[in-house]
């Protein structure tokens, strides 16, 4: 080896820290006082967790994430985005103009002489806020003033897994750090006993328009895989090889991951790798929720009247019921952001059958869970966002004479989420799409304008929260977004 390197090399991992005026183990302990809340930095309004130097950047108004993700792009026509004009033109072609210059998924390919599809069941306004909401969402129409609708969505995706990309990670490609990952980075843990950034996956029983669960949705990209997301399963064993293995006690356990761990140590200071570093970060969380994930995932500490909030399916594993529990409990631990993906949405030919099972195996369980966590006094700080990767056409795909077989195409131009808590306005309706629900017509909300919002409700500044890579500067929300401040409360 070139002893010129070497020499920098060492320089780097042990002289630099222990010639500097502080060292390594002020650093330390200041990120000790910082987990506990014991150290004071009036410019955050007093919370404190760790992650990166300097943040928050401003006083946050949610501490923490969780992302109801209903992959497949649920209906803004059926559910929310109630147009009268809709129905009356039920049956007839589209006008060119609402079209004109527009790409479509290659299922409809040019969209001229598609006919106009009415909303499958009434909508109706709902709470002393007004908002529209369809018969399909009964749960979620009676919290309705909880909410804060937001009817201007748009994408720059047509396909479903570039647009979740774009949505979770501000790419349409993968390999970039997706929201959990980046709030992971920034803003750290406040539990040694969970990761910062849980995932769970469902899919309707029986659909026929389940989507993949790809890794990349959760993944850490470029960022150190240490602030990816940990997947929890739906069964008696919700992560893998947490048990040890027969015959070997918990503590030899502990001495088995101590020479390991010093093993690893050896070879970091050899190499800087931050993947060695992360292994031995991954071994320890691995050994610390032996113990925490039994209890997080045992429901016998809950009410009847609480599993009953969420409904029949909450005891299930791996239902979206159970998962919304899972949240809530893991939320209360300490977890910076949960990532529930819910399959199913993907309604080419099933409006008028399927769409009743999605509804029916969600919207119980998303009220409940907004509901719970306001009963807990979690929901001030906690920002709960509901919504897909786009919406679907207003127009129909198949044949109008066969009701049965129903569907709408992927639509990027205009759909809806809503958000609860966290520092957003509850019973705002805000944005408006056109008079069929094609494009925005006001107050338009881009993928990466949703992205900068959501991270100043955490006290991030989105055009500050950055990591080099391959000589550029990244960000979630590339070199674009803007806040939308009328969201904020």
């Amino acid at each position: 080896m070139n002893p010129l390197l070497d020499h920098a090399q060492h320089l780097a991992r042990r002289e630099l820290f222990g010639r500097a005026a502080t060292g390594i183990g002020t650093a330390a302990l200041a990120s000790l006082l910082a987990r506990d809340g014991l150290a004071d930095d009036s410019s955050t309004g007093g919370l404190k967790v760790p992650g990166l130097p300097g943040l928050p950047h401003f006083a946050p108004q949610a501490k923490r994430v969780i992302y109801l993700f209903q992959n497949g792009a649920p209906t803004h026509v059926d559910l929310f985005d109630y147009k009268p004009r809709l129905a009356e033109m039920h049956g007839q072609p589209v006008p060119d103009e609402y079209f004109a210059g527009k790409r479509f998924s290659t299922m409809t390919g040019d969209p001229t002489g598609k006919l106009m599809l009415a909303p499958v069941e009434p909508f109706a306004q709902r709470g002393e806020s007004g908002a529209w909401v369809s018969a399909f969402l009964p749960y979620t129409a009676a919290i309705a003033d909880d909410l804060c609708f937001v009817k201007s969505m748009h994408t720059d995706a047509v396909n479903h897994a570039p647009a979740i990309s774009f949505l979770l990670s501000g790419g349409q490609l993968p390999g970039r750090p997706t929201l959990g990952a980046w709030l992971s980075y920034g803003l750290g843990c406040e539990t040694d006993s969970l990761p910062s950034f849980a995932v769970m996956t469902s899919v309707s029983k029986g659909t026929t328009c389940g989507q993949i669960f790809y890794d990349f949705y959760w993944g850490s990209g470029f960022l150190p895989s240490k602030y990816q997301g940990v997947k929890f399963r739906g069964s008696a064993e919700p992560v893998l090889y947490l048990s040890d293995p027969p015959g070997m006690s918990r503590e030899m356990r502990r001495g088995l991951l101590d020479d390991v761990a010093r093993l690893n140590e050896i070879k970091l200071q050899d190499y800087g790798d931050p993947e060695i570093a992360t292994r031995i970060a991954q071994y320890e969380m691995a050994y610390r929720m032996q113990t925490s994930v039994p209890e997080l995932a045992d429901f016998s500490d809950e009410t009847q009247a609480t599993l009953d909030m969420y409904g029949p399916d909450v005891t299930e594993p791996g239902t979206y019921a159970y998962n919304c529990l899972m949240t809530r409990r893991l939320i209360e631990r300490g977890v910076r952001m949960v990532q529930l993906m819910h399959a199913g949405w993907d309604q080419h030919g099933s409006i008028t059958t399927e769409l009743y099972t999605q509804c029916k195996d969600t919207d119980q369980a998303s009220a409940a869970l907004v509901q719970d966590l306001k009963q807990r006094g979690l929901l001030d700080d906690t920002l709960v966002i509901w919504g897909g990767e786009f919406g679907r056409t207003p127009f129909l795909q198949g044949d109008i004479n066969d009701r049965p077989k129903w569907g709408r195409d992927h639509h990027p131009y205009a759909f809806t989420v809503w958000m609860a808590g966290g520092g957003v306005k509850p019973g705002l309706t805000y944005g408006e799409s056109d008079d069929l629900a094609m494009n925005v017509a006001k107050d338009p909300v881009h993928v990466h304008d949703l992205q900068a919002t959501i991270l100043h409700l955490l006290g991030i500044d989105h055009e500050r929260l950055t990591f080099k890579f391959q000589g550029r500067y990244f960000r979630l929300t590339d070199v674009h977004g803007e806040v939308v401040d009328e969201l904020l409360a």
